[in-house]
């Protein structure tokens, strides 16, 4: 899209070019990776998500399949590798859950549903690192978007009801 935030996807399946260093483009492998509650793409990210071979899990899938039944497909092609990374891209969820990012878009992924992504990343026993990203402290509302994302880390790393 151009925008500097997204580089990060761009240079890790190599469609980015200078000033990147080459040692980082292309260094992880298309077909690992998955793009999961899609609802707002572009045409030229859609050429660079078919380009670099990444499974798109679009929120109509999740519609169609369910959560479980998406994060199942999530992690069955994102565990080919040595682990799994993920970049909790926190505008995936619903503005009225998660106010506090740059890129608001209506009908994301509800509270319960971002909760058990990250429930069962952690079951799969395959994430090995994460991040965060698109929480802004001056766009939320009463820091309910960065505490929704300690939530979730906690989630991803293991924490549950019981």
């Amino acid at each position: 899209s151009g925008n500097v935030h997204g580089m990060p996807f761009a240079v890790a399946f190599g469609l980015a070019a200078d000033p990147f260093p080459k040692e980082l483009r292309g260094s992880v492998d298309g077909h690992n990776g998955v793009l999961v509650a899609l609802r707002s793409v572009d045409q030229a990210e859609k050429e660079n998500i078919k380009a670099a071979g990444v499974t798109p899990i679009t929120m109509a899938d999740i519609d169609r399949l369910g959560m479980s039944g998406a994060m199942e497909k999530a992690i069955a092609v994102a565990s080919k590798g040595d682990g799994i990374h993920l970049s909790l891209d926190m505008d995936a969820i619903d503005p009225d859950e998660a106010p506090g990012v740059g890129t608001p878009v209506r009908g994301g992924l509800t509270y319960r549903e971002a909760q058990l992504a990250m429930e069962m990343l952690a079951a799969s026993g395959k994430l090995r690192s994460l991040e965060i990203a698109e929480v802004n402290p001056i766009l939320d509302q009463g820091n309910r978007t960065a505490a929704l994302a300690v939530e979730l880390v906690a989630s991803a790393l293991g924490q549950t009801i019981l």
